[in-house]
């Protein structure tokens, strides 16, 4: 949203923004710390099964009695705002705000950004004036009826994270025991980071640290368990690995130190290393919403431009996934190409053209 913001700022002068969320949600502490207004919406999260007895959970009974007093409350909140256009991105919180939009006769703009079209966006996607995606292999994966109005912009990416200079990750982070004659893995399970991941990393560890730098972002729970497992490492190969529970403002630079990167295959991840060509091996999170994830990552590998890891992850499934990547700089050259083929660095300047070109009528 900051993204945006500023975008739509620079391109349109002064613009009046309200952000409509959970009260309950990261979002209503970032949007006040962002100078945006913020509403506060009920919501209700349908649990998804195969099995259609627990669609009607006691939870999915309970939060789909939710929906009808968020609706109501999105609709006082847009009647009351009259926006000239409503920008909706998925997820459960989007539904009060995007059916909102239809009752009041307001513009709905819709951004998918996964490659498959989530439930709550498919839901919405016949009131929407626009369909914003990711990519052009959604577009034959929207209904027929919608797919006149959806466009190509790609997810945006923090201007930030496209800025980084390696150099300053090795001074911030006093990388002086990095072997520069080798390729840096980047290894993240995101900000609470991911024990799947982490265990795998730390049963083929001193393999890989016989042939790239390892940069490890566990997350801050498992910061000592894996500490003491490194306490153990020869000394060269310790000073090739830095552990950290957070990567904080240091971000862009660690990405610009990787050459290879090992990380979850959430929307915002994809964005990010595709616009940066960088060669990833994803292991998709197994419970992500539509097992997204795992669609995201396989439509990369598709491509060329990554490695999935599906089903039952061992390390030497890591292993003989990573290692290609690592001895062979032909290899991943190829996939880094491939990868910045699929990235749009611009895309927040998309979709602020798809908003601007509805809210203009």
């Amino acid at each position: 949203m900051r993204t945006l913001q500023a975008r739509l700022a620079a391109v349109g002068g002064t613009l009046d923004v309200l952000w409509i969320g959970t009260p309950d949600g990261l979002e209503a502490q970032v949007a006040p710390s962002e100078g945006i207004p913020f509403a506060g919406v009920a919501t209700g999260k349908i649990r998804r099964s195969g099995n259609p007895l627990k669609l009607v959970s006691p939870a999915n009974v309970r939060d789909m009695a939710r929906v009808p007093l968020g609706v109501a409350q999105a609709r006082k909140v847009v009647g009351d705002f009259r926006p000239d256009v409503v920008l909706a991105t998925g997820g459960y919180v989007a539904v009060p705000a995007g059916l909102a939009a239809r009752m009041c006769r307001r513009p709905l703009v819709l951004h998918e950004q996964t490659v498959r079209l989530g439930l709550a966006n498919r839901k919405l996607a016949s009131s929407a004036t626009r369909i914003a995606v990711s990519s052009e292999s959604t577009l034959p994966l929207l209904p027929e009826a919608v797919r006149d109005a959806a466009v190509v912009t790609g997810n945006p990416v923090r201007p930030d994270v496209l800025a980084g200079h390696a150099e300053k990750a090795v001074a911030a982070l006093e990388l002086h025991g990095f072997d520069r004659r080798l390729p840096t893995l980047y290894v993240t399970g995101g900000a609470q980071g991911a024990q799947q991941i982490n265990e795998v990393v730390r049963g083929v560890l001193p393999w890989l640290l016989e042939r790239a730098n390892v940069v490890h972002q566990c997350g801050p729970a498992h910061v000592e368990g894996l500490r003491q497992h490194a306490a153990a490492l020869p000394t060269d190969l310790a000073g090739r690995y830095y552990l950290t529970g957070f990567v904080g403002p240091e971000l862009p630079d660690v990405l610009a130190l990787a050459d290879v990167v090992v990380s979850r295959s959430g929307a915002g991840t994809l964005a990010e290393l595709t616009a940066l060509g960088k060669p990833a091996v994803f292991i998709p999170l197994a419970s992500s919403a539509g097992n997204e994830q795992a669609h995201n990552a396989r439509h990369l590998e598709e491509a060329g431009a990554a490695v999935s890891l599906v089903g039952d992850v061992t390390a030497d499934s890591l292993r003989d996934a990573v290692g290609p990547l690592l001895t062979d700089p032909a290899r991943r050259g190829a996939m880094a190409e491939r990868a910045r083929m699929h990235g749009r660095p611009d895309a927040a300047d998309r979709l602020v053209d798809v908003i601007l070109s509805v809210a203009s009528g």
